[in-house]
């Protein structure tokens, strides 16, 4: 996910110039809504422990939720699907798709999460994630992180279909 423009960006997390980790999203739009892939990448010696997504369209977020379904199952290659859950939180704007005990997946880069985005009003085009990614150091001189940023994304399309 090296290519930017307004439907696809990623949010790169360093230390000391390095990379620790990545979200890249991709997003197009169908019909009235917006289909989401993203990669998430992690630096070797380091696992994820949770991954919080807050997903909501800026223009209409005080008034009404949008809208947001996870479509590919989270699963690695051999242990049970990890937890997803998806709701509505109490004091921010969005939803929250939220994803733990990632068993086998943990250590690998996750690229099977997709999500669908149907705005809350035919005008919404501009659409935010903010990502909280949980990282273990699982080497013994390696570190914990808590990579947290947030990406912009603008689908003017939206307004034509």
């Amino acid at each position: 996910m090296n290519t930017e423009s307004s439907g696809r960006k990623a949010v790169i997390f360093t230390e000391n110039d390095e990379e620790v980790g990545h979200l890249g999203v991709d997003g197009s739009v169908v019909s009235d809504r917006i289909d989401l892939s993203t990669e998430i990448w992690h630096r070797d010696e380091t696992t994820v422990e949770s991954i919080k997504l807050r997903v909501w369209m800026p223009e209409t977020a005080t008034e009404s939720t949008t809208e947001v379904a996870v479509v590919s199952p989270v699963e690695g290659d051999s242990s049970p699907p990890p937890s997803v859950a998806l709701y509505t939180p109490d004091q921010a704007l969005g939803t929250i798709v939220e994803i733990t005990d990632l068993d086998d997946l943990a250590d690998e880069t996750i690229s099977t999460l997709d999500l669908v985005v149907v705005p809350a009003s035919e005008t919404a085009t501009r659409l935010t994630i903010h990502t909280t990614i949980e990282l273990s150091g699982s080497g013994i001189l390696s570190s914990d992180y808590t990579l947290d940023g947030e990406l912009q994304l603008a689908y003017p399309q939206l307004v034509d279909e």
